[in-house]
């Protein structure tokens, strides 16, 4: 649709507010990231099992979001907004209330299964966004709404971030200020800090609020009569299986016919998506070993004093003081990871905009690849890194990095797809992405615990390995001849 309007450019304060929610959907997004693992790590989980833990957010993004993304494409509801807008709205209301129930999670399955429906929820809330961009602005400007959308990308981790660090700071008890773990038999463990509690609250309320806003700042751009008669006849003439089958028949279309660039991209996105998982999910542990000298003994000491406070045996006092200050130790290293990941975050709010003159002046690819090899670069120095706020230098490179991964490829995959399948294609973008999660998801097990000595250190540096590789595949990144232009 759309392929007979000639757009109007868009001022700066238009973009601007069509790409608010943005903010809320990342915050979670941000959240996710930070705090879901180091929660899974509190509830019992080990190393080796987070990788399998986070197959929520791969499975969901490779089923929603290209099924999502076509159904949209052929959507309009005037009554709730349009094409995009009515996934946006049932997407952050359903991750809001997953946010507000997180926290109370009384063990690992129920953490475990709320991250399923959580994902769910973002993913039906971030493919049509990714599409809805692509639908108001043209050529010249996508570019500019892209990066925008990447500086709200920041704001919105940046903040859930620094509210994970901040609220440790001034809600956390201290551990001789805390009851003993498990005194009698019948007392409940509190695994989760309470403190953490309060950043997915303000989470909830971000998610809603922000998209509500762009939804209420922003006009889809209408179908013409041709077009909703269209649709109309589609809807009149095939049967209700047809139609839900039709999302599927048209990804797999669409895909056959994919511009060369995109299949490129879906080289580069592999390296980037599974060395950006492995930082996700091993930061945390990482803060633990290197900076804090906590060991994989250390941790299994930890989980055995758990098990048995949790099966109302007596612990010893050596034994309780000792899971109080690993605990503390583990608190601090999520903090740590907030400021650290709010760091990052917040350069990509500051440079997103600031790469739009550097991606014509040099090209988009040229800007990517150097990205690409900044975040590479970070993720090898940080190991060795042995001072907390030395550990915020590598976080300028990763911003730089994120910043350019989240706008960039997009800008540079909407000129090269039609118009009228934008949905559909962004939806097989997000595919590139949620299929090496999902790889990871299930290989980085057995790596880290058979290859990597089950050492968090080793993982990120595997992971800044991935990201070097991934800048040497994104220097073959060309327009298809087609689209009448040699280079991006």
């Amino acid at each position: 649709m759309f392929k007979n309007i000639k757009k109007p450019n868009l001022s700066f304060w238009q973009i601007w507010n069509m790409n608010v929610g943005f903010f809320g959907i990342q915050f979670s997004f941000g959240l996710q990231q930070t705090a879901v693992n180091p929660i899974f790590s509190f509830l019992g989980a080990d190393h080796a099992e987070l990788p399998l833990l986070n197959l929520a957010g791969p499975v969901t993004g490779l089923l929603i979001q290209p099924i999502i993304g076509a159904i949209s494409d052929k959507t309009w509801i005037p009554k709730w907004g349009g094409r995009r807008k009515p996934f946006f709205l049932i997407g952050a209301i359903l991750g809001s209330l997953c946010l507000l129930a997180f926290p109370f999670s009384p063990g690992l399955w129920f953490a475990v299964g709320l991250l399923w429906v959580l994902d769910a929820a973002n993913n039906t809330a971030m493919e049509p966004y990714r599409a809805f961009v692509g639908d108001k602005l043209n050529d010249d400007q996508l570019t500019f709404g892209y990066q925008m959308q990447s500086l709200f990308v920041g704001a919105g981790i940046t903040i859930a971030n620094f509210s994970l660090f901040l609220f440790q700071d001034w809600f956390s008890v201290p551990a001789e200020e805390t009851a003993s773990l498990c005194s009698t038999a019948t007392e409940t463990v509190s695994a989760i800090p309470t403190w953490v509690y309060y950043s997915f609250f303000l989470g909830a309320f971000a998610s809603v609020a922000t998209i509500a806003w762009s939804v209420w700042k922003t006009p889809e751009i209408p179908p013409s009569e041709e077009e909703l008669e269209k649709l109309q006849q589609e809807k009149n003439e095939k049967s209700f299986f047809q139609r839900a089958i039709e999302p599927i028949v048209e990804i797999f279309g669409a895909i056959g016919h994919m511009p060369k660039m995109m299949w490129k991209l879906a080289a580069v996105y592999f390296f980037q998506w599974y060395a950006l998982f492995v930082y996700w999910q091993f930061i945390t542990p990482m803060i633990r070993s290197s900076l804090y000298g906590q060991t994989p003994e250390d941790s299994e000491r930890y989980e055995g004093i758990m098990t048995a406070c949790k099966a109302g045996e007596t612990i010893s006092t050596t034994d309780t003081s000792f899971a109080q200050g690993f605990q503390q130790i583990s608190e601090q290293a999520l903090a740590q990871t907030g400021l650290m990941n709010g760091s990052y975050n917040l350069v990509t709010m500051l440079v997103a905009l600031a790469l739009v003159p550097f991606a014509k002046k040099y090209g988009s690819r040229n800007v990517y690849v150097v990205s690409l090899v900044f975040a590479g670069i970070a993720m090898l120095s940080m190991p060795f890194i042995k001072d907390e706020y030395m550990l915020l230098l590598p976080m300028v490179l990763f911003g730089i990095g994120w910043a350019a991964m989240m706008g960039i490829p997009y800008a540079m995959v909407s000129k090269v797809i039609p118009e009228d399948k934008r949905g559909v294609y962004m939806g097989i973008v997000n595919m590139m992405i949620v299929i090496p999660m999902l790889i990871q998801t299930v290989t980085f097990g057995p790596i880290i615990k058979n290859l990597l000595n089950n050492n968090a250190v080793n993982a990120i540096l595997f992971g800044g390995v991935f990201f070097i590789i991934a800048a040497l595949l994104a220097l073959r990144l060309k327009r298809s001849v087609s689209a009448s232009v040699t280079d991006i």
